[in-house]
């Protein structure tokens, strides 16, 4: 069975770096703020186009079973998704 996109998203950001770091986006460079609460449970993700205008902003919570609840934050579920399984972070 194929992994649902909150899935998938869930498991991109968990392997991703905490707090700060830059990503390449489709040729673009973004700001990205990666953090975690909720003892792990619950992911905040914002990023920022760095000289343009594109951002990207969503919560993701993990509930003890079953599937993520992924809510992006004021645009389509398909944009954060698309941002979150394509972007590649930079190395620091």
């Amino acid at each position: 069975m194929a992994e649902s996109p909150a899935a998938a998203v869930w498991s991109r950001l968990s392997a991703w770096p905490q707090g700060y770091f830059t990503a390449r986006y489709e040729g673009r460079r973004y700001g990205v703020s990666n953090a975690l609460h909720a003892g792990g449970r619950s992911l905040k993700l914002y990023a920022e186009e760095l000289g343009g205008p594109d951002r990207i902003s969503l919560n993701i919570y993990a509930p003890a079973s079953g599937e993520p609840a992924l809510r992006p934050c004021e645009m389509p579920v398909d944009k954060v998704t698309a941002f979150v399984l394509g972007a590649e972070p930079e190395a620091a």
